[in-house]
């Protein structure tokens, strides 16, 4: 069932193909090119008059339909089903009363909602995939770009070591690809038919049940499923799942992105443009508005999954209330999901990176950033935990003095007794302590190939 964000803020917080699917009339559409599907099913099975199939695929569009009348019928009715189905039979009736009789024959309402849900959801992962190729290919690109350019590896937001720029990148492309072929899964083997009539047992359609579905699934072209899946959710909440986890990278990845555009870093920058990351009051200010989007809806879909998560237990062969709770639940979520994804594409496909600063900053800790690969150095000569501690003191004093590491370190007859001052200069090269990056960075590329 679907529901939309506000009008005012949908576009900066999903993509304006998600909106389109998420859409009420496009729902009601899905409802019912069930219906249509269903009639040529039963035509094909021959469960009724093949005429009639005819008849009720000519009223199967959604612009022949009230939405705001089928609200106030859904109010009344418990579910949207109920009274498109009565509209349905209506409209067919105006021009062939006897295939009027045939509507909606032997299924219920779950199976339009669900199946709707499910074509909304491979609509809507088509729309993903979409975007997440612009991400990795944009992602891929850069790591390329950048496999040589120095940065700082941060932990705990704190300067910890030198890497390459590159595999920071390849690792979101490849994170992006796990999400892609996990939709791509997804799409293939888990968005299944729903048809069980009442019960699930499809009884009104006697020895023709599965007959009928056979043709239906064929129909709407998607997976029939050993059975109907009435109270057995673990399909939409592997998708719900897979939606959270995909904004999740993105919340990620731009959250990388917000910190990295700080004043004080100024590292990379999303994209800019003319009324683009400005501030109402400070002209001078460059605010991120893609990475600022994307962290909101990372921030919204779990809370939004978990809903789908926590309405998985439901009561024997139909549910009171729980399936209920899916219908606006799994659209909000599909909807921030590709607001996450299609800001982290745009930064994809614009980032640009100051690989200037990078080194300056990898610089502005007077060395303390290589401290690691002196103390490393040095162990191979006196052992790990003398070797630390002669780097921690030589750190502390760096610090206190604001001397350059290096400096300190060739005051020290400990350590130039083992390294002489042009080695120990070497040691301070941030590309030359980089261990296995570049070789990571083409398995991170190369993984973006397998599915």
């Amino acid at each position: 069932m679907s529901t939309s964000l506000s009008p005012l803020l949908a576009p900066l917080l999903s993509s304006a193909a998600m909106r389109t699917i998420c859409d009420d009339r496009t729902y009601v559409q899905y409802m019912l090119d069930f219906e249509s599907a269903l009639a040529h099913a039963e035509g094909a099975a021959k469960t009724i008059p093949a005429n009639a199939a005819a008849s009720i695929a000519k009223a199967c569009v959604a612009a022949q339909y009230d939405i705001e009348t089928l609200a106030d019928g859904a109010a009344k009715g418990g579910n949207l089903a109920i009274p498109l189905v009565k509209m349905l039979t209506a409209n067919v009736a105006k021009s062939d009363p006897d295939a009027a009789r045939y509507v909606h024959w032997g299924a219920t309402s779950q199976d339009v909602i669900d199946t709707a849900t499910v074509l909304q959801l491979r609509a809507g992962i088509d729309a993903l995939l979409k975007d997440l190729d612009r991400a990795v290919a944009g992602f891929a690109k850069l790591a390329k770009q950048h496999r040589q350019t120095a940065t700082v590896a941060r932990t705990l937001l704190q300067h910890a070591l030198p890497m390459p720029f590159g595999l920071k990148l390849a690792e979101y492309a490849a994170a992006l690809h796990r999400s892609r072929s996990r939709l791509k899964r997804l799409r293939s083997e888990s968005l299944a038919l729903q048809f069980g009539g009442a019960g699930g047992t499809q009884a009104a359609l006697g020895a023709d049940g599965l007959k009928v579905a056979e043709h239906l699934a064929k129909e709407l072209s998607l997976p029939l499923p050993d059975a109907p899946w009435h109270t057995h959710r673990d399909r939409i909440a592997e998708a719900a799942s897979a939606f959270a986890i995909l904004t999740g990278t993105c919340g990620k990845i731009a959250r990388d992105v917000s910190l990295l555009m700080q004043t004080e870093v100024g590292e990379a920058f999303e994209p800019s443009g003319e009324g683009r990351g400005g501030s109402s009051t400070l002209p001078h200010k460059r605010n991120p508005v893609s990475a600022t989007a994307a962290i909101a809806c990372a921030t919204m879909a779990p809370n939004l999954a978990a809903t789908i998560f926590t309405a998985q237990s439901q009561e024997h062969e139909r549910s009171a209330g729980l399936w209920h709770a899916e219908w606006p639940t799994l659209p909000m979520l599909m909807q921030v999901t590709s607001g996450a994804l299609a800001a982290v594409a745009d930064i994809a496909e614009g980032l640009e990176v100051d690989a200037e600063r990078m080194r300056a900053n990898l610089d502005s800790t007077h060395g303390l950033v290589m401290a690691e690969a002196v103390s490393m150095a040095l162990a191979e000569k006196i052992g790990k935990r003398e070797a630390h501690e002669i780097v921690e003191a030589a750190s502390r004093k760096s610090i206190e003095t604001k001397q350059h590491l290096r400096e300190v370190l060739t005051k020290d007859a400990r350590v130039t007794a083992h390294i002489p001052a042009d080695k120990l200069g070497n040691l301070f090269e941030p590309m030359s302590y980089q261990g296995v990056s570049q070789q990571l960075i083409d398995r991170l590329l190369a993984s973006l190939d397998k599915d």
